[in-house]
């Protein structure tokens, strides 16, 4: 539920405030990178880098690219950012803002979003991007390496990305945004005939060393310059993050060589053979006279350190007043900002008040459709029940009056055919009884033909032996 309405707090906060910065990770089989090809000459990318945690980011603001940022997941800091110069703006309070799908490429998320907001909505938060608590206490700032300040107000904003920041100390942050700064409006965009036409990459070469054993802090930074207008020409730009005053000029293919094998940044080397010597000589000179801190196109005649001594003592004298105006613009900016926030704060809470309002509402609801729906549901088979079990009762007093009906009956009838079984069985007996009695008869006087015989066998038996008692043996010859 949580979820639920952080997310449509977002999904609000982006229709309310048009301002809202994005991005969007670039598919493998999309060209290049959609619609940023627009920040490389002839819209192709460099080429070289194949590595499959190489990840394309079009970073865009109010649904417009603004610049284009090749992602190390590796090394959780950006190999480079193609942008144009659009102007000189001043700086912002710094808003920064994460990708949620190189973390969570399921997100439904397809813009960037505060850092703040993403830990409820973005899952494995952290795994393939660098976090501020990444920075925090390591002696490190989040470095632009597509600085806010050659951008205007929409662009700038858009710059504030962890996906644009390389691990920099605070005196080499300042010095590379300041070099850059004047290379690119003091030494490039006068000497390019069609401002437009002026293609930027600046990028980082990742060292071994890493911030809290997971953001890799650059061995040094570069910018690639091409100018594919008529009179064009190419430059590059190196700085030893070693050395904050270091700025090393060369040309692009001698960049390339120090960057990954097979690396090449502007698309036919940036139109090599049709290059002006002249024009590069002019950026060259340029370039130089910024690296030894002189104001570009400045000469050394009196009347020029005349001048610059009417400034000095006019600018000192100017100076307070400049100072009080600054303090007075700075306060009243914070105090219109104080009065955006508390009214963000406001609209934010009665927003997440009438969100949860309704949220509790719509839950009520479904609870009660689905509870009525169960009973709706439930009805037809009680009713069901109570039918099948009133039809299962009627069979079984059926079968009971039918037992019942069977037990009555039994008696009655079990004497009708034991009756009408008699004379039957009577008759029937008669054989067997006339058979007993002649065999009891004949046996009787059987018994008593066999008693006369035995009588007279026995008075046989006592006269022989009376004889052969007392008649003399002598006489028994006669």
């Amino acid at each position: 539920e949580w979820t639920m309405k952080t997310s449509i707090v977002f999904l609000l906060c982006i229709a309310v405030f048009p301002g809202f910065s994005q991005g969007r990770v670039v598919r493998e089989d999309e060209t290049g990178f959609a619609e940023c090809n627009v920040f490389f000459s002839g819209q192709v990318p460099p080429e070289g880098f194949t590595e499959p945690f190489h990840v394309k980011i079009c970073q865009q603001y109010n649904k417009e690219p603004r610049f284009a940022t090749l992602y190390s997941t590796k090394d959780k800091i950006p190999l480079y950012s193609a942008f144009k110069f659009t102007k000189p703006a001043q700086s912002e309070e710094e808003n920064w803002l994460v990708e949620p799908q190189i973390d969570d490429p399921e997100n439904d998320l397809h813009e960037m979003v505060h850092e703040a907001d993403a830990g409820g909505t973005v899952a494995n938060l952290g795994a393939n991007q660098a976090l501020t608590s990444d920075y925090v206490g390591s002696g490190y700032e989040r470095g632009l390496l597509n600085p806010s300040l050659l951008n205007e107000e929409d662009f700038q904003v858009a710059t504030y990305t962890l996906t644009n920041a390389v691990p920099l100390s605070p005196a080499l942050s300042k010095s590379w945004h300041r070099d850059i700064g004047k290379v690119v409006e003091q030494a490039l965009i006068p000497h390019c005939s069609k401002m437009d036409h002026l293609y930027l990459l600046a990028g980082a070469i990742p060292s071994s060393v890493q911030v809290k054993g997971k953001v890799s802090v650059p061995e040094s930074l570069w910018l690639a310059a091409c100018c594919d207008a008529p009179e064009g020409w190419s430059l590059g730009l190196v700085k030893k993050t070693s050395d904050e005053n270091s700025l090393a000029d060369l040309t692009v293919r001698e960049l390339e060589k120090q960057l990954l094998p097979g690396v090449h940044l502007f698309k036919g080397n940036c139109g090599k053979d049709k290059q002006s010597q002249k024009k590069r000589e002019a950026v060259l000179q340029a370039v130089s006279q910024i690296r030894s801190g002189e104001q570009v196109g400045t000469n050394n005649n009196q009347e020029t350190k005349e001048s610059g001594w009417v400034r000095r003592v006019a600018g000192i004298i100017a100076t307070p007043f400049i100072k009080l105006l600054e303090l007075l613009i700075y306060i009243f900016v914070e105090l219109v900002k104080f009065v955006f926030y508390f009214l963000w704060l406001v609209v934010k809470r009665v927003v997440g008040t009438i969100l949860g309002g309704v949220c509790s509402l719509w839950n009520g609801m479904v609870s009660y459709l689905k509870a009525i729906s169960m009973v709706l549901i439930s009805i037809p088979y009680d009713v069901g029940r109570v039918i099948v079990n009133i039809f299962l009762g009627f069979l079984q007093i059926v079968q009971d009056v039918m037992s019942l009906t069977y037990r009555i009956l039994r008696i009655p009838m079990g004497f009708v055919l034991h009756l009408a079984a008699f004379p039957y069985r009577s008759i029937c007996a008669i054989p067997s009884v006339l058979k007993d009695m002649a065999t009891g008869i004949v046996g009787t006087f059987s018994l008593v033909i066999d008693a006369t015989a035995a009588v007279l066998h026995g008075f046989y038996y006592l006269a022989w032996h009376i004889v052969k008692r007392f008649v003399p043996k002598g006489s028994s010859a006669d």
